[in-house]
């Protein structure tokens, strides 16, 4: 599969280090900027299609699991460079099948390559522990081991880091992967596993299979040969793959939604707070897990938060990504811009001010464009400020104590991230202390590294946090060894 501007991508399906055209349906993947333009056809895989895949995997474990960490990384960094050497390639098929700008592809390219240098370096510092024991004459040590095979189901709105997030992992602690992608970002996932096969990774290590979550997602999870699964994606579908999972009494990773909440109290640079807030609320059209969506702000200085957010925004270019000097491109389908609309007129009947945008763009057609859109007179018990939009719409709740604010920040089912700006280092440290959320951040927005743990708690993640140090709990099993002598 090779890219070509302006030209369709015809996405097989890879399955024992074959690409296959399987016998589901085709799906046809429009440019969310320019609907009349095909980026992608891809070959959906049938059940029967998945399970080869899946025993491909397992047949493939026997050999990859014993491989040396130092040998498997090899093929890790191998991968590595060549999606350096092919970034302007991979930025412009990620702009033009997901939507967002230019800029922000190559943002998450870098961030891929950050992030997929540290998980395999992670390999070669998989230390376990040496233990007294009650007995003379005996030794106890422990070590990690691969699971075997493991599902990784990945979203659309990052295609590239978030499946490298699960694959990367898993396959320097010595697992086989079958890899399902977001069916709208289908091309993205096979460019992905292209990369890894000029990086000559043995047959059978990394499958690729694209479909339909609720059928073909659901067959992978439910195969008895899969031992755990990665997915990213809503709660609502993260709720019912963690069902199938416990079924089978298998692990589970799940990287769900978010409501993030971004407080600004006692802090004298608004402006800079404001700035910070922008990218963190309108990055990626808003489809963000860790998009900030709701500004609390101390009531004194609300006015000026909404006076600061009308000035930046009137100076936002929407459009296509591909175009230089775009700040944010096309949400990413026709349902996702249906949903906005439809939370946009929910704000507005609840009684919320529009003070900016909650329409399309004029003049420009085509594309699935919304303008960034602010809300004020929000209150906390209103659906625009409890449920996730994951769309350019910000909600500011003003507030009239400290207290209040992060009782506003607690009050959602969702525990992802929060940001919050103070000059007040007693309400950092409460923030930090009594938000229930997996990501604090003082100060600054709701960026992540390429080496810290990212996760969270209530409905917006199960299981051991991905990134950093905390991969392993779930890419590789804790094994005890008692030796005597």
């Amino acid at each position: 599969m090779r890219y070509a501007q302006q030209t369709a991508v015809q996405v097989k399906n890879y399955i024992g280090g074959r690409w296959v055209a399987c016998g589901g349906p085709n799906i046809r993947r429009e440019n969310p900027a320019k609907t009349d333009e095909i980026v992608a056809v891809a070959a959906s895989a049938t059940e029967a299609e998945a399970v080869q895949a899946i025993e491909s995997a397992h047949a493939a474990f026997q050999t990859w699991s014993k491989l040396s960490p130092v040998k498997r990384v090899e093929y890790i960094y191998k991968f590595i460079d060549l999606l350096e050497r092919n970034r302007i390639e991979v930025a412009a098929l990620l702009t033009r099948e997901m939507g967002k700008p230019l800029h922000e592809a190559n943002g998450e390219i870098t961030k891929a390559i950050n992030e997929a240098r540290f998980s395999a370096g992670e390999a070669l510092r998989l230390a376990g522990e040496t233990l007294p024991s009650e007995r003379d004459g005996i030794q106890i040590r422990t070590i990690r081991v691969p699971k075997g095979v493991i599902a990784a189901i990945s979203p659309w709105n990052f295609p590239l880091v978030t499946p490298l997030r699960k694959i990367v992992p898993a396959l320097a602690f010595g697992n086989t992967v079958v890899f399902k992608p977001a069916t709208v970002t289908a091309a993205m996932g096979a460019k992905i596993v292209e990369l890894f096969e000029e990086a000559a990774l043995p047959a059978g290590v990394l499958n690729l299979v694209v479909g339909a979550g609720r059928t073909l997602g659901n067959a992978i999870i439910s195969h008895p040969l899969v031992q755990g699964v990665t997915f990213t994606g809503s709660t609502s579908v993260g709720r019912g793959i963690y069902k199938l999972a416990a079924e089978r009494l298998i692990e589970v990773q799940l990287e769900m939604g978010g409501k993030n909440a971004g407080i600004i109290y006692d802090y004298a640079d608004v402006p800079g707070a404001v700035d910070q807030m922008l990218t963190a609320a309108f990055a990626a059209g808003g489809q963000r897990c860790t998009s900030i969506s709701r500004i609390v702000v101390e009531s004194s200085q609300a006015a000026e938060v909404v006076r600061l957010l009308s000035a930046r925004l009137a100076a936002y270019v929407v459009g296509d990504g591909m175009t230089p000097g775009v700040n944010m491109g096309p949400l990413v389908s026709q349902d996702q811009l249906n949903t906005v609309e439809d939370y946009v007129k929910i704000g507005l009947t609840e009684g919320a001010t529009l003070a900016m945008g909650g329409q399309r763009p004029v003049g420009l057609d085509g594309g699935y464009y919304y303008l960034p859109t602010v809300f004020t007179d929000v209150t906390p018990d209103m659906r625009i400020a409890k449920e996730e939009i994951f769309g350019p719409v910000l909600a500011v709740i003003a507030v009239d104590s400290f207290e209040e604010a992060i009782a506003v920040a607690n009050d959602s089912e969702y525990g992802l991230a929060v940001s919050c700006f103070t000059d007040n280092m007693r309400y950092a440290a409460q923030a930090v202390q009594d938000i229930h959320v997996g990501m604090v951040h003082i100060n600054n927005g709701t960026i992540s590294e390429s080496h810290v743990a990212f996760g969270g708690v209530k409905h917006s993640a199960v299981g051991p946090y991905s990134i950093g140090s905390t991969g392993k709990d779930f890419f590789a099993s804790l094994k005890v060894v008692y030796s005597g002598s």
